[in-house]
């Protein structure tokens, strides 16, 4: 069996042939065409802007003319995370699918079924003649997930509808009306380098197999990061060896919590064994310390090649200084609504830029309070300042404030009633979604935000509940059929 066996078949079919695009974020170039083609292939009419965005248009079916349209919102680029082990090209690779169990995942790299699965909803719905519905606008947004570019960036016109259905969300059951705003902090650390020490052993530090997952609706699961704990251990080997640091590498995307990260440390060659084993019982008081979250936590190590020069021990002191210092994690939980993390801080990434002689530092700060989000963006700042960085900051995005009265969310509710015979949950989200960005440009508009469970996007570990993506389907027609 493959996925466009399973059903409802429409969706798992369009999904299917997604999955087959190569669309990572800021490289969405084949996505974009094929999209293109899928609307001339079908006669829908479609408006491309001049940031990359594609809107779809259908009329209303019979009966329906005179009820607003409908917007079905989704992102078109996906987070191309792998396995260290994998060898894949997000690229040109399709990305390869399977069904385990109750799941869809895909073969050690991201699945894309954020957002890919919301936009096979959105096509399906162009697609199945059967549904009664108003005039629907399908919008396909780019680089979602590195900046929101598509968001910012919307072209006048490209929507005229009254309600727009977010198709990015990753719980079923669930039914999002806000989201937190962010903002990217980027520190850039110049730094020396001389000779590597004589009658010095060099080692490859390694810690890996963690959970990482998503930095807004993840971050408050108590995982570690990868970045954190490889400078919490030289940190502490500063006191006990003479380190030698030739480089560290952790974290790749922004919006990811740091699953892998290495350094090349060399020590005198007497103390080399001493030094391998006091990493290793620091793996194992990790371990320890994050046994409830972490349960495949690995730590390694491996002879290392002599490099020909190292940092000055006074920048590696910086360096290491400035990691274990900078805020990581929730910082703040919210007191207007219970449970919700207000503000956090994600170390993303640590990265040597060889070119510059410059360690490039990517950290990303959340916050349903914009007055939280630029200070925990300050914190952030200050640590860097402290450490002689240059900084920077990402332009930022706002949250959305949530709108409990509007009839969008009502008739969702009561749809969800009448199909399922439960309540759903009505709640904001910490991770970013584009509707603040929508509703500045549109004042308008209604918004809700829905979809099947995901559980592990932005890792390796993204899975799709085949279950839910039937419930997600009904959800949406009958929200279609109902809305007036």
């Amino acid at each position: 069996m493959t996925i466009r066996d399973l059903e409802p078949k429409l969706i798992w079919e369009q999904f299917d042939d997604i999955t087959r695009v190569p669309r990572p974020s800021k490289r969405e170039e084949k996505i974009i065409e094929w999209l293109v083609a899928f609307a001339q292939k079908h006669n829908i009419e479609y408006q491309k802007d001049d940031t990359g965005n594609v809107v779809m248009r259908m009329p209303a079916t019979a009966g329906y003319e005179d009820r607003p349209a409908i917007i079905l919102q989704s992102h078109m680029d996906m987070v191309c995370e792998k396995n260290s082990d994998v060898e894949f090209d997000f690229d040109n690779d399709p990305i390869r699918t399977r069904i385990d169990g109750e799941w869809v995942r895909a073969e050690g790299t991201t699945l894309g079924a954020d957002c890919g699965i919301g936009m096979a909803a959105a096509l399906a719905v162009l697609l199945d003649t059967s549904l009664e519905r108003p005039a629907i606008e399908a919008l396909f947004t780019v680089d979602e997930e590195t900046g929101l570019t598509g968001a910012f960036g919307l072209g006048e016109g490209m929507l005229t509808g009254k309600y727009l259905v977010n198709l990015d969300s990753e719980d079923e059951g669930e039914i999002f009306i806000g989201c937190a705003g962010g903002v990217d902090t980027v520190a850039r650390m110049d730094y020396d380098k001389e000779a590597a020490p004589e009658g010095y052993a060099f080692v490859r530090l390694e810690v890996g197999d963690l959970l990482g997952g998503h930095s807004g609706d993840d971050i408050d699961k108590g995982r570690a990061n990868s970045n954190k704990l490889l400078a919490r251990f030289l940190y502490n080997a500063c006191d006990t060896f003479q380190i030698a640091l030739a480089r560290m590498d952790g974290g790749n995307l922004r919006n990811a919590i740091p699953r892998e990260a290495y350094a090349i440390v060399g020590v005198p060659a007497e103390s080399k064994a001493d030094f391998v084993e006091r990493y290793m019982e620091f793996g194992e008081m990790m371990k320890e310390e994050f046994r409830h979250t972490e349960p495949r936590m690995r730590f390694s190590t491996a002879d290392a090649e002599t490099p020909a020069e190292v940092m000055t021990n006074d920048d590696m002191c910086a360096l290491l200084i400035t990691i274990v210092g900078l805020p990581n994690g929730v910082l703040a939980m919210s007191f207007a609504v219970p449970g919700l993390v207000e503000t956090s801080s994600n170390l993303a990434s640590v990265k040597f830029d060889d070119a510059a002689q410059q360690v490039v530092i990517t950290t990303s700060q959340r916050s349903s309070v914009e007055s939280a989000k630029l200070y925990a963006a300050q914190t952030i700042e200050s640590v860097f300042y402290l450490a002689g960085c240059d900084v920077e900051h990402s332009d930022g995005y706002p949250g959305w404030s949530p709108n409990p009265d509007s009839k969008l969310l009502a008739t969702t509710v009561e749809c969800y009633r009448k199909l399922f015979a439960t309540e759903p949950k009505v709640r904001a989200i910490h991770a970013g979604l584009e509707c603040g960005l929508f509703l500045e440009k549109y004042p308008h508009l209604e918004m809700v935000s829905f979809g099947p469970t995901l559980r592990g996007v932005h890792s390796p570990d993204e899975r799709l509940e085949i279950a839910t993506v039937d419930k997600f389907w009904k959800l949406l027609v009958e929200l279609m059929r109902s809305l007036d």
